[in-house]
């Protein structure tokens, strides 16, 4: 009987992952499913519900760097705007 609240040691390992490069580089989830060769999807859900359950403080730094990007998200697509229009 498989339990499904705890996660395979392989799925552990990567919320890990993501965790950590998300902190260390600031990084957007979108980015880093780029960089990991991952879906967003997957992403959002390992460094939001997956990671709190494993490493709430690791978590808690995670959401902060997510709601930091969240807020100068308008920021960025006005300039990639100005970008793509001034060439």
């Amino acid at each position: 009987m498989k339990n499904k609240d705890i996660l395979s040691d392989s799925k552990q390992e990567r919320c890990i992952i993501l965790a950590e490069y998300i902190v260390d580089n600031n990084a957007t989830v979108r980015s880093t499913a780029k960089i990991f060769g991952i879906s967003k999807s997957t992403v959002h859900q390992d460094v939001t519900s997956r990671l709190e359950k494993l490493k709430p403080e690791l978590h808690k730094k995670v959401r902060e760097v997510l709601e930091k990007n969240k807020e100068e998200r308008h920021i960025r697509g006005g300039l990639a705007t100005k970008l793509k229009y001034s060439k």
